[in-house]
């Protein structure tokens, strides 16, 4: 199924549709039905004016179905002047993978704008945004029944919440309303934990790859993730979440940071919260003062290092530049950041790839328990933190009873105290990670036809979704 692909002349539609014919090879998957899973449903474009500033301008988006096997289907929005349709399918297809690969419910879609927010102030993006909202919800695209948005890149908790309050005054009679989106703030029914979750998420999958001392030795490293030298592209959400967890609780050194305006180098570590503020006050990383500045970023994805994570965009790795990289293991936090011939390449020469679908499922993850949480219409733990509570401090006076002992300061702590709404989504998203992984590692062992992750990942998924379709019927 992979045959006869041409060097870098595939879409990004073309080179998801060849990673998954690996997966479609391996289970023997009729061709037809193999079609059918890859075939995109349906596609939205919807153009649509308005007025900014006294002049009418005309406003281009996309919301894309690929799979509605499962409902609601679910995926990001994106503000961004790279959007296209090509691009909105193929992302929509690899939601319908990565929600498949870590359990989650939940068909494939994904909804793009072609904008440059830069370009607009916050009263233009409300207009623009609630307006693109009821385009997409009257033609029945967006509803917490059959299609939920999220946060991606170019919009955040603050457009969730505009979409929202669109939803809910075009249907007021819907008690759901407030799951047609998730990423919203906290305060209009967000969920602790879902701004961090898919960079928490790379880090979680990182710390299951590291307690498994074969995976760690197939890779060529020795011990622990603790003292990695990592290399980020892009530290927007993603990478400043995944990054900072990475310095602060697993002690990696952060030794390069690849920006749109160039990239910043440290051999013994960079400081990712001071680069974050400095970013945030200076809206750019020239002139930082403690780091070395590399003017063309992208060459730093060959710099020397253990770990690359590419958390930007798409199409950053190619059959270009995939001989120079250096990393024995590529961590992909972004969506389709290898292309189709890249990981070609990268696999034959060994080296060890963490895939997309998986790597970055995270986000997905808590938006699936902030959907679930907005239709259940209360809060995780509301019910049995004072009673866990209540045990715990029951337990610590028996075990001071018994042993006539006293006990550790931090134990008692420990023991007394419930866990809190955030406590459960991170420990939801923490056993998501693992799970999944320990399902694409049994793939690898078992199976003398993968040899990859991705393959295994996809298998992981197709195996699933097949089963789904032959079960409803559909072949």
């Amino acid at each position: 199924m992979v045959d006869n692909v041409g060097s870098e002349s595939l879409s990004f539609t073309e080179s998801v549709n060849h990673m998954a014919d690996r997966a479609f090879e391996v289970l023997n998957i009729d061709p037809g039905v193999a079609a059918a899973i890859k075939a995109c449903t349906a596609t939205l474009e919807v153009h649509f004016p308005v007025n900014i500033n006294g002049k009418i301008e005309v406003f281009t988006g996309w919301r894309s179905v690929h799979s509605s096997h499962r409902l609601p289907a679910k995926g990001g929005i994106r503000y961004a002047t790279i959007v296209d349709q090509d691009e909105v399918e193929a992302l929509a297809a690899l939601m319908t993978y990565k929600c498949a690969i870590v359990d989650v419910p939940f068909g494939g879609s994904k909804g793009g704008l072609l904008i440059d927010p830069t370009k607009y102030s916050r009263e233009d993006m409300q207009k623009i945004t609630r307006r693109f909202a009821r385009e997409l919800i009257r033609k029945g695209f967006l509803s917490p029944a059959t299609n939920v948005p999220a946060p991606d890149m170019g919009t955040g908790e603050r457009e969730m919440a505009w979409i929202a309050d669109t939803y809910k005054h075009l249907h007021p009679e819907d008690v759901n309303y407030s799951g047609c989106v998730t990423g919203k703030p906290v305060a209009h029914g967000g969920l602790r934990g879902r701004a961090e979750a898919t960079g928490r998420g790379v880090v979680y999958v990182l710390r299951e790859f590291f307690r498994n001392p074969d995976c760690v030795a197939d890779t060529g490293f020795k011990g622990g993730l603790g003292g990695k030298r990592v290399v980020i592209q892009g530290l927007g959400n993603v990478g400043f979440h995944a990054s900072k967890l990475l310095q602060e609780e697993d002690e990696c050194l952060i030794t390069g940071i690849i920006e749109k305006d160039g990239a910043l180098v440290k051999e013994d570590g960079l400081d990712i919260q001071h680069i974050h503020d400095y970013i945030v006050e200076h809206k750019t990383i020239l002139g930082y003062p403690d780091a070395s500045h590399v003017s063309d970023g992208k060459s730093l994805l060959a710099m020397d290092c253990d770990i690359l994570i590419p958390a930007a965009i798409e199409g950053q790795i190619t059959a270009d530049n995939a001989g120079a990289i250096k990393a024995n293991l590529i961590v992909e936090a972004a969506n389709g950041p290898v292309t189709f011939e890249a990981d070609e390449i990268l696999r034959q020469r060994g080296v060890t790839i963490l895939p997309d679908a998986y790597v970055n499922a995270g986000g997905v993850t808590v938006s699936y328990f902030e959907w679930v949480r907005n239709l259940a219409h209360i809060r995780f733990g509301r019910m049995e933190r004072r009673y866990d509570e209540m045990r715990g401090s029951h337990m610590l006076s028996a075990l001071k009873s018994m042993t006539q002992q006293p006990i550790p300061e931090w134990i008692e702590k420990e023991l007394v105290q419930g866990a809190n709404e955030l406590d459960l989504v991170r420990s939801g998203l923490d056993d998501t990670m693992r799970l999944s992984f320990q399902q694409i590692k049994a793939v690898l062992d078992s199976n003398d036809r993968v040899n990859d992750y991705r393959t295994a990942s996809y298998v992981v998924a197709i195996d699933k979704i097949s089963r789904s379709y032959l079960d409803i019927g559909v072949y």
